[in-house]
């Protein structure tokens, strides 16, 4: 096995890709809704900064991490919230139901772990672990990536109306809890797993392995998120099916990473689950404009 303190890089330009586009975005949205409606941004703004300092002080997350998860919230919120502002019709809410399901998930794992030191030495989230789960569907959900997709032409010929503009982000939130939560849950109830590229068993917690409870309860997180998202930003079936399609796809295609790229040592996990919640990104994209949908 190579070693893996080179990749460390790989967690570093995970961090470079997120973190400077989701805080301008923070910074724009934030002056324009000030300019606007002041009261949206201070209770977007206030909400995210207690959501930051609640992770940190739960230990779930470095203060880095705090910050960087703080960041990612505010920007998913501003960007989804409309007028008049209802916290709960934002993507904030499918963004606390992912946070709630991968907190219990990994709370389930640390309690029935079968290596006590393994428990003891899990100390939060750093900031590029957030990043790579949360990143990519901060990034989607972007005034930037909305403008893209509505100045489309095929998107504006097979979406039926704008709120399904969110969809892409939804996916990668689907796919991020897809992912913690499978592997949480798969490792301690899911029994021996095999190895998704070639079926062998092999020990609990290798890159790659799945089994068929672990891969259930990914699932199940993934139309949970879905759904949540889908009530609060009102997107219609189509948001749904469309962004569980991506949160699936992207658990499949994360463990096809482990199994391979990151088993050889050439990707860390970081790397991993940003090119996973990229994938499901992507495939939830490719939905959207090539799927005609009835909403």
């Amino acid at each position: 096995m190579m070693n893996r303190i080179p990749l460390y890089w790989q967690s570093k330009l995970v961090l470079l890709l997120a973190v400077p586009a989701v805080a301008a975005d923070v910074v724009l949205q934030t002056h324009w809704w000030v300019d606007h409606q002041p009261l949206v941004a201070l209770w977007a703004l206030g909400l995210s900064v207690l959501l930051g300092l609640a992770a940190w002080g739960a230990g779930t997350a470095s203060p880095w991490a705090a910050a960087t998860g703080a960041a990612i919230a505010a920007s998913i919120t501003l960007s989804t919230a409309v007028y008049p502002y209802r916290s709960w019709q934002t993507g904030l809410v499918p963004l606390l139901t992912l946070l709630v399901l991968t907190s219990l998930a990994t709370r389930v794992g640390l309690a029935n772990r079968e290596d006590p030191e393994t428990a003891e030495a899990y100390h939060g989230r750093n900031a590029a672990q957030v990043a790579a789960n949360l990143g990519v569907a901060a990034l989607a959900f972007t005034e930037a990536v909305q403008s893209l997709l509505l100045r489309s032409d095929r998107f504006t010929q097979t979406a039926p109306h704008p709120a399904l503009v969110f969809t892409v982000g939804l996916a990668a939130l689907a796919e991020s809890a897809a992912d913690t939560v499978s592997s949480e849950i798969g490792q301690v109830l899911g029994g021996e797993p095999r190895l998704l590229t070639t079926g062998r068993k092999v020990k609990a917690g290798t890159d790659g392995a799945v089994s068929p409870l672990g891969t259930a309860a990914g699932i199940a997180a993934a139309a949970l998120v879905a759904l949540a998202g889908t009530l609060a930003l009102s997107g219609g079936r189509g948001m749904f099916w469309i962004a569980l399609g991506g949160g699936v796809f992207g658990l499949f295609f994360d463990s096809l990473l482990g199994a391979t790229l990151e088993r050889k040592g050439w990707l860390n996990n970081d790397a991993v689950n940003f090119l996973s919640t990229l994938s499901a990104a992507g495939f939830a994209l490719l939905l959207l404009l090539f799927l005609p949908l009835a909403g």
